[in-house]
């Protein structure tokens, strides 16, 4: 009997990077979880998404919000990108959890392209206390459903 135990988790293959693009290319809102700097405590939020022209994700949030604050004291965070769909399990449909590290973008520079996907953002798109950020993948868990779960490292999403 042997003790090496068996990791069910794979590096990504082909489908795996496939997908994992795919969910990002789609995505127009995500999970954003982070660390509250007050209680050290995790903390989750929902957020705007989009694909940036690299396939690394980009969110618009206010300086105002409390995970604009974590994110200031602590750049590494985690999204959860993937939506079940409108049948069957929600576990059974494919989701990335994506580590990272969120980094200041190019508000004015990215403007029209982040308009282009999320359109309804240009009511407040140049609100002085909106930051543009940058999700630089440090590694991730794609699940593509049922027995399909993959490693997801940063040259498996930048395109």
């Amino acid at each position: 009997m042997s003790d090496k135990k068996i990791d069910p988790i794979r590096p990504a293959d082909d489908d795996a990077r496939a997908l994992a693009r795919g969910l990002i290319a789609q995505a127009r809102f995500a999970a954003l979880a982070v660390i509250d700097p007050d209680t050290q405590t995790p903390m989750v939020t929902r957020i705007a998404l989009v694909p940036g022209h690299d396939g690394v994700p980009l969110t618009l949030i206010s300086t105002l919000s409390s995970h604009t604050a974590a994110l200031d004291a602590c750049a590494t965070c985690s999204l959860l990108i993937g939506e079940p769909g409108p049948k069957g399990d929600p576990l059974t449909h494919p989701r990335l959890s994506l580590q990272a590290t969120a980094e200041v973008a190019d508000k004015a520079g990215l403007k029209a392209h982040y308009l282009s996907l999320y359109p309804k953002a240009q009511l407040y798109y140049d609100f002085g206390d909106f930051r543009l950020f940058r999700f630089s993948p440090l590694g991730g868990l794609l699940n593509g459903g049922f027995g399909k779960a993959f490693r997801i490292t940063p040259d498996d999403i930048v395109a």
